[in-house]
């Protein structure tokens, strides 16, 4: 994913591995699964329900090879504990350290790793090794935001042994969804479908329908993937073909926009139309006025004919507009005012527009 140029356009990332300002470019689809973090020892490391450091200090810990999930969870633990310069920290493979923990070759292994893993597996079933309890999982849930809080009850494990023998909290990073962010949203929303059908059952640690989800992840969130986890998948994806109902559901989101822009100017346009032919029929109204005024002052008669041909010229124009049924009362007033004019006109006369204006 880092690299622009790869064919690569998707990864399962472990929380806290990697940062966005080392991977530009890349966006989540969410969180798929808790990745436990384990803490078995042998012997006495735990005084009034907390790791004891003094013990822990000459303690010979196993924390993965430099590299892997574990090293980089065990390190960031150990750092906001304010040990993670001890000597005895050793860089071995989970199997080693399963193996040496068996054996008493080392004293703690902290490794990340699913429930159902074989190494999980082997020391969980092992009634000489103990499981710790993050007492304080809060305290640094506070301090490493992108791990979680899981909580085991007694006997969770193991009934008939009752494993653990108490509450047990445990601390717990999880798996991103990594994409590449020029992705085309429709293989975006397959790999959702896919994560929900396959990691949005019930187990151990996850109530049904919990992943995927955005938990704390370091990277910008897909916007298709928003839209997934708001709203689910389209409807229309019941009812049509997945390529059909996906880019109907992006044409509309992305047309949503427009719309909501469109919308009130649509709604306003009979309102401007009627406007505008108001506008239009009070000007020929103002030359009628004008022109009636012209004939009280200086009429003559011989030119009689140019006066019609004026009143026609203003009906004409009158009659060329396309008047909305709101304004029709405003335009049958305005050629009724130019037919009283032209009445007055042909029968010579014209006094009476002074008496009784047209206007």
């Amino acid at each position: 994913l880092a690299d622009r140029k790869d064919p690569v356009q998707a990864a399962f990332v472990q929380g806290g591995s990697l940062h966005a300002k080392q991977v530009p470019g890349v966006e989540s689809l969410g969180s798929v699964d808790y990745e436990p973090i384990w803490v078995f020892y042998k012997g006495s490391f735990v005084k009034n329900g907390l790791l004891d450091l003094d013990k822990f200090a000459k303690a010979r810990v196993a924390i993965g090879p430099e590299g892997s999930g574990t090293h980089v969870q065990a390190m960031n633990i150990l750092r906001v504990s304010e040990v993670d310069r001890l000597p005895k920290l050793l860089p071995i493979k989970n199997d080693e350290a399963v193996t040496a923990l068996k054996n008493g070759e080392v004293d703690i292994v902290l490794m990340v790793d699913g429930l159902r893993a074989k190494n999980v597996q082997a020391l969980l079933n092992d009634p000489t090794v103990n499981l710790l309890s993050f007492n304080r999982a809060a305290a640094y849930t506070k301090n490493i935001h992108y791990l979680e809080e899981l909580e085991v009850p007694m006997g969770g494990f193991n009934i008939a042994r009752n494993f653990p023998p108490n509450d047990t909290k445990m601390l717990s990073t999880v798996t991103n969804l990594l994409i590449d962010d020029r992705m085309h949203p429709a293989i975006q929303f397959l790999f959702l479908m896919a994560a929900q059908e396959i990691n949005g059952k019930e187990s151990f640690f996850t109530k049904r329908g919990e992943f995927p989800a955005f938990m704390n992840s370091e990277f910008p969130e897909s916007p298709i993937a928003q839209q997934f986890h708001q709203r689910g998948l389209p409807v229309l994806m019941d009812f049509l073909p997945f390529w059909v109902a996906e880019f109907v559901h992006r044409m509309f989101f992305t047309l949503l926009p427009f719309f909501a822009i469109a919308y009130p100017i649509i709604l306003s346009l009979p309102s401007y139309r009627l406007r505008r032919v108001q506008s239009k029929l009070n000007r020929i109204y103002g030359e009628l006025k004008f022109f009636e005024n012209d004939l009280l002052v200086s009429y003559d008669p011989k030119k009689l004919p140019e006066y019609l041909e004026t009143l026609a010229g203003m009906e004409r124009r009158a009659l060329a507009l396309k008047v909305p049924k709101r304004a029709s009362s405003d335009f049958y007033t305005l050629r009724s005012s130019i037919d009283y004019v032209r009445n007055a006109l042909n029968r010579g006369d014209h006094q009476i527009l002074g008496r009784e204006s047209a206007i």
